[in-house]
This record gives C-alpha cells, structure tokens and sequence, in this order.
C-alpha cells in the first residue's frame, strides 16, 4: 500500500516540477539576447523539465501498468487515461524542434561557439502551450482518480 502511495506522491510531484520546469524554461527563452545571454538559464530549467517528464513517465507508468493502480484494463478502457496519452503526444510532438535547438546550443557552448537564438520567442510559445497540456494532463488525471466516466 505505501509503494502506492509513494508512486501516486512522486507522480503528482513531478507534475507540479514539470509545470514550474517548462514556464521558466518559456520565460527564459523570452530573456535570451541575440548574443545569446540568458542561454544557460534556458538549459538549466530545459534540464529540469527532462527529468520531470522521465519521472512522471516511469512512475505513470508503473501506476497504470504495472499493478500499482487500478490495472491495465481500467486504464485502457478509460477515455480520460486516452486523453491523458493524446496531451503527451501531443508534448511530446511539440518539444522536437525545442530539444533539437537546445541540443545544437549545447553543442555550441560547449565548444564556446554562439548560439541561434532566432526561435526563441517560438520556443517561448511553445512552452507555455506545453504548460497549458500539463495542466489540462492533471484535470484528465483527477477525472480518472474519480473513476469519471462518459456516455
């Protein structure tokens, strides 16, 4: 019972670190000159917001498929728990091009070249679009704690 407890805590955690993670990490980006100032602040909430993402999708995993919840089959057949899955994708989908600069700009620092920083107003948007998939993730979340059901 206190594995349950532990993942379901660690889960709700990492979403508030990820909702903090990616709102600083779009504020930062709004910071960064075209000289590139303000880079590092970018990387460092980017860093952040990876591993909270790695934690909620280990423990979400654990928690809908590895016994820990309600089974794979109350999960699979709840269109919340789809919906839930659809706003990752769709995160995921809309973090490609933002992981793909930082991986160049971290490249690039590391070689003490400049960065482009020509997206990053985009990349901006993009995070706090992210953030408002993270929240809408926890409102489909708390429908499935209360066993919410359509139709």
């Amino acid at each position: 019972m206190r594995v349950h407890w532990f993942l379901a805590a660690v889960h709700l955690l990492a979403y508030g670190l990820a909702l903090w993670a990616v709102l600083a990490r779009g504020a930062a980006f709004r910071r960064v000159t075209p000289e590139g100032d303000g880079a590092r602040h970018v990387l460092l909430a980017d860093n952040v917001w990876g591993i909270s993402a790695l934690i909620l999708l280990i423990t979400g995993g654990m928690r809908a498929f590895g016994g820990y919840e309600k089974g794979t089959d109350y999960y699979l057949h709840q269109p919340l728990f789809h919906l839930k899955l659809t706003l990752f994708i769709l995160i995921l989908l809309l973090e490609i091009a933002p992981m793909v600069a930082l991986i160049k700009w971290r490249i690039a620092l590391g070689r003490n070249r400049p960065i482009d920083a020509g997206r990053t107003r985009l990349f901006a948007r993009i995070s706090h679009i992210e953030a408002l998939l993270i929240v809408l993730m926890v409102v489909a979340a708390t429908g499935m704690a209360r066993a919410v059901t359509f139709g």
